[in-house]
């Protein structure tokens, strides 16, 4: 008798309901007649770093909520929020009720910076950061801002090191109109940073931002952009990457009108240095109260080489946005070094180099924290093309009834959230939004435990 293809995917951001909408939409070979799939998610709610990894002032990113939330209409998915992998569910236990896995758990911590001084106090990671401006719930609720940090540096250059300094930058009050919760905004009026200096290591050609991203840092009126003229070369790597591409060519172009437009007098400033290279964090009875960087030149490929120059910055705080990495996932093989589980387009591999049957990955897990969001279609896309060609010769599952999940979890007495329980919480949030004595789109909650309570009531 031929049944539904029943698959799990662990973690519910992008990455897991995209892949999801491919699979549910695909003609799925005999003995099944299509597939099911239910997305398992350790946060209460769905969505991943687009709830809790996009800066509250990205309205327009957020869009994608409401493309995803179509996807999650679809009967044939289901979502299980609260739900940890490796606490409340393991491997074997999925094996149990599904024929395939696929783990879309993303990349949600700071990769690591080996430098002397990282562990002052004063010296963040970016991540961190971005989790209790989002109203993460397993992050601390007070951010710890000092009276005297009226300088800090931002290193990388990526779009989330752009976000880490807008929102330093920006005022309490300019945010007030977002999404962010009560806590966040109480802590961001603690800020008084005047100056962000964020550092690249080689030059304008070779930085990670978007120009979106770069345009927007200029949209408050409380803001000037600074762009620092020592380091501001284009060596011949430089002009090739430009020529290779239209995005970075727009960038060096927003940088270079930057770097020719005058300050407004702005009482906040975001500063952008070229080829400098942190080498040290400076620190005075455990606290920061400097950065140590050493001036770099372009090689004539777009890499750069050290000169021996170094120079010291008088900042108080330091935010590391070098990038994310993930988890190492239990039950399963895992590249240190890359951050990802190894794979072969999707499949998953063992040491031993053969697959783990029935097991996939997608997204960042798979690939690492690169690309876009939009990049993740395609990326799904080709996990689950395997996954489907697999299908005919997978192990199947001992208990493929839809209910033998809810009824383990139940017996777990694990306080899941669902779909239903997902819209619960967002009608709650948009109501706070309407109630607020400002005009807001929504007012998160961020104590699981309420989360969950709203979600299950």
């Amino acid at each position: 008798m031929s049944r539904k293809l029943r698959v799990a995917i662990v973690g519910a951001g992008p990455a897991g309901v995209y892949a999801a909408d491919i699979l549910t939409k695909s003609e799925v070979p005999a003995p099944f007649e299509g597939a099911s799939v239910d997305l398992i998610e350790r946060d209460p709610t769905p969505f991943g770093l687009i709830r809790y990894g996009v800066a509250p002032d990205h309205p327009r990113i957020k869009e994608i909520v409401k493309a995803l939330k179509r996807v999650m209409a679809n009967k044939d998915i289901r979502f299980f929020g609260n739900v940890s992998f490796g606490d409340d569910l393991k491997l074997d236990d999925l094996r149990q009720f599904y024929d395939a896995v696929v783990f879309a758990t993303g990349a949600r911590r700071d990769r690591d910076l080996d430098l002397p001084g990282i562990d002052l106090d004063g010296s963040h990671g970016a991540a961190d950061f971005v989790y209790w401006y989002d109203g993460h719930p397993d992050v601390e609720r007070d951010w710890p801002f000092q009276p005297h940090q009226e300088s800090v540096a931002v290193l990388g250059v990526g779009n989330v090191g752009l976000d880490v300094s807008r929102i330093l930058a920006k005022t309490a009050d300019e945010l007030l109109v977002t999404e962010i919760p009560d806590n966040v905004y109480e802590g961001l009026k603690k800020n008084v940073a005047k100056d962000v200096h964020v550092f690249a290591r080689r030059g304008p050609a070779q930085v990670k931002f978007t120009p979106m991203e770069l345009r927007e840092l200029s949209h408050s009126p409380t803001i000037d952009v600074i762009v620092h003229p020592e380091g501001f070369e284009l060596d011949e790597g430089s002009l090739e990457a430009i020529r290779a591409a239209k995005s970075q060519k727009l960038v060096v172009d927003v940088l270079q009108n930057y770097l020719a437009k005058e300050p407004t007098g702005a009482p906040h400033r975001i500063h952008i240095h070229f080829c400098q290279n942190p080498v040290e964090i400076l620190g005075e009875d455990g606290k920061v109260v400097g950065l140590r960087t050493e001036v770099t030149e372009l090689d004539g490929t777009g890499n750069v080489r050290g000169t021996g120059e170094f120079q010291d910055w008088p900042v108080q705080a330091v935010y590391r946005a070098i990038g994310y990495y993930s988890d190492n996932l239990p039950g399963l093989p895992f590249d240190v070094t890359a951050g990802v589980v190894p794979n072969d387009g999707g499949r998953v591999i063992e040491i031993d180099g053969s697959a783990l049957p029935g097991v996939y990955v997608t997204g960042w897990i798979k690939r690492g924290p690169v690309g876009l969001i939009g990049h993740t279609k395609s990326d799904a896309a080709q996990t689950i093309s395997m996954l489907i060609d697999d299908a005919p010769g997978l192990a199947p599952a001992a208990q493929p009834d839809p209910e033998s999940v809810d009824a383990y979890l139940e017996s777990r007495g694990l306080e899941y959230t669902t779909w239903e329980g997902w819209e619960k919480l967002d009608a709650h949030e948009l109501g706070l939004g309407e109630a607020h004595e400002h005009e807001r789109e929504r007012v998160k909650v961020v104590p699981r435990e309420d989360m969950v309570r709203i979600a299950r009531s």
